[in-house]
């Protein structure tokens, strides 16, 4: 039964646009399941021995066929050079912080890099790399998080299958962290009063009443512990201070 419907299952595969499930492959050849998952272990154990140039992947959706990563520069010069619907830069970053950060607003996302994520985001989201995950239950923003089909683009299954993140960036409990603090110092800053439109100008400011010698002498004779006049002296000039220090 299996080897039957291993030629139907690669009809079905070659002609797809998007991963197929064992159970939609199941309907459409009319067998049962076990049997068509039988039969994909086979194809894909024959297809890695003889050294084809794809390969049959079980991605996040289902069974799809992907070329062979050793041919990549091969396909890059045919067929990928000179395209301009790739993901630029920013894009690129921006869908890392959500990957290995998700569930994450937009908020923490511009903080990670720095810049404003609103185009980007929107971006990705428009070409189904990412999507909406609830709202964060202390704020309200709305989080994000990738789909399937950027699994299915990766050639992955999981996220678990996503590459570690290089060993001199930070874990991502310390990027949380820090994450807070930003946050936490950008409301303080929020708080704080604008300055006045026409401050005073200087010369009608209050200034402090510089005391006389006999008020810095009553104030030096106090001890730590003492009552201290109500206000403090504001240091006395050069001469009096000449005064104060010669004994009469």
């Amino acid at each position: 039964m299996t080897a039957d419907v291993s030629g139907a299952l690669e009809a079905l595969l070659l002609m797809a646009t998007e991963p197929m499930s064992v159970a939609e492959l199941a309907q459409a050849l009319d067998v049962p399941k076990p049997v068509v998952h039988d039969a994909l272990d086979g194809l894909r154990r024959f297809y890695d021995e003889t050294d084809r140039g794809f390969e049959l992947r079980e991605v996040g959706r289902g069974w799809r066929y992907y070329t062979r990563s050793e041919h990549h520069e091969v396909i890059a010069r045919w067929v990928l050079d000179g395209q301009h619907g790739r993901l630029s830069q920013a894009a690129l970053e921006t869908l890392a912080v959500v990957a290995y950060l998700q569930p994450i607003s937009r908020s923490r996302v511009s903080a990670v890099r720095g810049v404003n994520v609103d185009g980007v985001i929107r971006t990705l989201a428009t070409r189904d790399l990412i999507e909406e995950a609830g709202r964060d239950p202390d704020t309200g923003a709305v989080l994000f998080r990738t789909t399937d089909y950027f699994c299915e683009r990766l050639g992955i299954t999981s996220l678990a299958d996503l590459p570690p993140l290089a060993p001199h960036l930070p874990e991502a409990t310390a990027l949380e962290a820090e994450l807070a603090g930003l946050a936490g110092r950008a409301e303080l800053h929020e708080d704080v009063p604008m300055p006045e439109s026409n401050p005073q100008p200087e010369a009608q400011r209050d200034e402090p009443e510089i005391p006389s010698a006999d008020e810095v002498a009553a104030w030096s004779q106090h001890g730590p512990g003492d009552a201290r006049p109500a206000s403090p002296p504001v240091i006395p000039d050069a001469g009096e201070l000449d005064r104060l220090s010669d004994p009469e």
